[in-house]
């Protein structure tokens, strides 16, 4: 019995050793010493900084830059997941309008390869669907999971709905009796009544977050507008429900949709040119040269850095939004004719 079991215990510490100990050495050494870049995590690093991973996405601030794919986790990496939505799910249907509302395009008639966003808002002032007023409460009642997730998305937005909550003990009284399980709401569960009401309050307008200045001091707020991306955004839905005849550009599918893990880096490069106007027009602003030049240096770069899977053997060309975007700023710093003090803005990332 002694000579089994002490065979047992060698069996044992042979595995521990060999599975616990040399085999993950092993392969740390060999990806350290052969693949030091990608063990490390690929990142990249920018004036001696990492600004973060060749593998994960991250969103970016500014018109001037290329955008990602959308994600589920909030291109947070320690959230890594889709969404899961059905193709029946009016989720799915709402995330991908809000997506496409400020970037959709005409595709014939006179306004053709122009923004439907602005038809979109100049409709949503008239504060009519299908005949009938209050737009903006029948938006809320229909897609009630979006109108939730404005109160939740910004505590600006979850405090007005407060301060509208203890202003209209009624309306609270009412939503109370319809769902008695939850005596005491938050300001989400009353996103419906308050759209509801807001909309017979402020017609044609949508409770936008604006900029005040005070005594040398800027304060954000909500206040009704006429004109803001949420409008587009959360209305282009409605808006084509309107018009069924209009004709618009279809975009690349990942423009759109998310990945399966919601941290895709790439995008195709049919979605990059898709974005190239807008990417364009930005750095024309903020440098003043010229369009035609700033064009054809994007473009380039783009066809530089597009690479399809395994060599260009399958698959369509993409390219990494972070490695194209830090490129960005130097490509544009090396354009000829450039106007005085016109230098490209640092890169602002929100990993």
């Amino acid at each position: 019995m002694n000579a089994h079991l002490r065979a047992n215990l060698w069996l044992l510490g042979l595995t521990v050793l060999v599975c616990c100990v040399l085999y993950p050495l092993t392969l740390w050494a060999i990806g350290n010493g052969v693949f030091p870049d990608k063990a490390a995590g690929s990142l990249i690093v920018k004036d001696g900084k990492p600004v973060g991973s060749r593998l994960i996405a991250q969103p970016f601030n500014g018109p001037e830059y290329f955008q990602p794919r959308p994600s589920s986790p909030s291109y947070d990496a320690s959230a890594s997941g889709g969404s899961n939505y059905g193709a029946n799910n009016p989720k799915l249907r709402a995330r991908v309008a809000q997506a496409l509302g400020p970037i959709v395009k005409y595709r014939s008639g006179p306004k053709k390869d122009q923004l439907a966003a602005k038809d979109i808002e100049e409709w949503f002032r008239k504060d009519l669907f299908q005949g009938q007023p209050h737009l903006v409460a029948q938006w809320a009642e229909r897609y009630s999971f979006a109108a939730q997730a404005w109160v939740k998305a910004d505590k600006l937005n979850s405090d007005f709905v407060s301060r509208w909550q203890a202003a209209h003990p009624k309306e609270v009284e009412e939503w109370v009796k319809k769902d008695p399980d939850s005596p005491e709401p938050k300001p989400e569960d009353l996103a419906v009544p308050f759209f509801v009401s807001y909309s017979q309050t402020y017609p044609g307008t949508w409770p936008g977050t604006v900029e005040k200045s005070a005594n040398g001091k800027t304060e954000k707020r909500i206040e009704p507008v006429t004109e803001d991306p949420a409008i587009a955004q959360n209305f282009f839905d409605l808006w084509l429900q309107d018009h069924p005849g209009v004709e618009l550009v279809e975009v690349p599918a990942d423009l759109v949709m998310a990945s399966g893990s919601g941290l895709d880096p790439h995008i195709t490069l049919k979605n990059a040119l898709y974005q190239l106007d807008r990417v364009v027009d930005a750095w024309a602003d903020k440098t003043k040269a010229d369009k035609v030049d700033i064009r054809k240096a994007i473009e380039n770069l783009l066809n530089q850095k597009a690479e399809a899977p395994f060599g260009g053997i399958a698959g369509v060309k993409l390219i990494n939004v972070l490695e194209v975007n830090l490129a960005l700023p130097d490509v544009i710093k090396g354009l000829p004719q450039r106007a005085a003090g016109g230098g490209g803005p640092a890169l602002s990332a929100s990993p």
